[in-house]
């Protein structure tokens, strides 16, 4: 139980975020109207993204610091998962950008920044594969890796804020925090990012599990 307790947790939050995202009352504004309800679901998934990817980043700090291949697999795994949650963000983001701005995927600077950072972990992905040595896809990757994460925190937060953007809180528009959000809201918006980055860290740890086993195995 001692080593359980965080993943019940995650469940019991992800439940309660998941019926009061659904059936709980929401402030009534202009455009967003029902959409609004996204909140719980497409920011707290970005949010455990960059707390996934800032894990994996500090995993490929720690195996060029002292080379245990076991780091550069968390590492990767970590990686795994945010980018599945980078996908799901996508997902909503586009769901909501249909109802809103009237298509799924506008030219904006927040969104084209967003695809040049998923495109960036993407070619991770791809570059680990790429070798043949695992001393060396590790090395190499984990520098890619670091480098990546170095990149994509300003591409994502500090770029789209210089531009105009209809993206809440870039380009001079105000963030949904400031008029939208009320306490209620926030009440189910903080359980839902703690909850999701649960759920990330939970699949990473399944992961990581089955390639231990499998490299047993192969041993």
């Amino acid at each position: 139980m001692k080593n359980t307790w965080w993943k019940a947790l995650a469940v019991l939050i992800l439940v309660y975020v998941v019926l009061q995202g659904l059936l709980g009352t929401v402030p009534r504004q202009p455009i967003l109207n029902e959409s609004i309800r996204n909140v719980y679901f497409h920011v707290p998934l970005w949010f455990g993204m960059i707390i996934l990817l800032l894990t994996s980043a500090v995993y490929s700090i720690r195996y060029l610091r002292k080379g245990q291949f076991d780091d550069d697999l968390v590492a990767v795994e970590f990686a795994n998962s945010a980018i599945l949650f980078g996908l799901l963000g996508c997902a909503t983001g586009s769901l909501w950008a249909n109802f809103t701005w009237g298509e799924p995927w506008p030219n904006d600077p927040k969104l084209n920044s967003v695809a040049v950072g998923m495109l960036m972990y993407f070619a991770y992905l791809i570059l680990r594969g790429s070798f043949d040595d695992e001393q060396r896809r590790a090395r190499i990757s984990a520098v890619y890796n670091i480098f990546a994460f170095a990149v994509f925190v300003p591409l994502i937060f500090i770029v789209p804020r210089l531009t105009d953007s209809l993206h809440p809180g870039n380009g001079g528009n105000p963030a949904f925090g400031k008029y939208d959000m009320d306490s209620q809201m926030r009440m189910v918006f903080y359980p839902a990012v703690i909850g999701f980055t649960l759920l990330g860290v939970w699949i990473t740890e399944l992961r990581v599990r089955m390639r231990r086993i499998k490299a047993i195995l192969e041993d």
